[in-house]
């Protein structure tokens, strides 16, 4: 663990440097274009964490093991951090060239609506007791919800929309340079998303055990 620990942190050191230093000026949008990177790096992990409270969800319903749910409100969590610096980062560039802070552009709209989603799954886990009705009843929502994610991918592929996109199929509309920063930004938070799912799948595994000895101690 403490070697996946060091590892993350000397890539976002590097995947920030490249980004917002290394990587060239871009010739139209000038320095609010390096927003880029962490932006999309945050958004693609923001997919990753989601699909993997699909996988979570999906995997717990089928077995009933606990460690799975575990697995999917950890994911669940840091997914939410994800979204919300997507949509803290969005607003920065969207502010320089469109002029506002906020429109309600289909990719920023699903993209909202999706934060939503999963505040709503972690405010539903919260509010129940029960460990086993909390796990079958958010693992549902888990898999319902997941449904909003292709929406924002394709939102600027199905609707007309200002938000640009340099990832088309079979192509990427980036110079080498900012190919580069773009891949180890993602690479680097691709590595923090593993390292703090890791802990908070710890912290849930500890809490677990807490309460069910303090349910014996209870019952003796």
């Amino acid at each position: 663990m403490r070697i996946l620990i060091r590892v993350a942190a000397a890539a976002m050191i590097a995947g920030l440097y490249l980004g917002l230093v290394w990587a060239p000026e871009d010739a139209i949008l000038g320095q609010v274009q390096r927003i880029f990177y962490p932006h999309v790096a945050t958004a693609w992990n923001a997919y990753l964490a989601f699909t993997v409270v699909l996988v979570g969800s999906i995997a717990y319903l089928r077995t009933r093991n606990e460690a799975w749910d575990r697995l999917a409100a950890s994911s669940a969590e840091i997914g939410v951090v994800f979204t919300t610096l997507v949509l803290l980062t969005g607003p920065i560039w969207a502010r320089a060239v469109w002029g506002v802070w906020w429109t309600w552009d289909p990719r920023l709209t699903t993209t909202l609506i999706l934060w939503f989603i999963y505040v709503g799954y972690l405010v539903l886990r919260a509010a129940i007791d029960q460990p086993d009705r909390r796990a079958r009843i958010a693992a549902v929502f888990g898999i319902i919800g997941f449904i909003d994610v292709p929406i924002v991918h394709f939102s600027v592929t199905w609707w007309r929309t200002i938000h640009p996109s340099v990832i088309r199929p079979g192509k990427l509309d980036l110079e080498p340079a900012m190919l580069v920063a773009l891949l180890v930004n993602v690479a680097a938070f691709t590595l923090l998303y593993a390292v703090l799912v890791a802990c908070r799948t710890r912290l849930e595994r500890v809490s677990a055990a807490v309460a069910a000895l303090r349910e014996r101690l209870r019952s003796a």
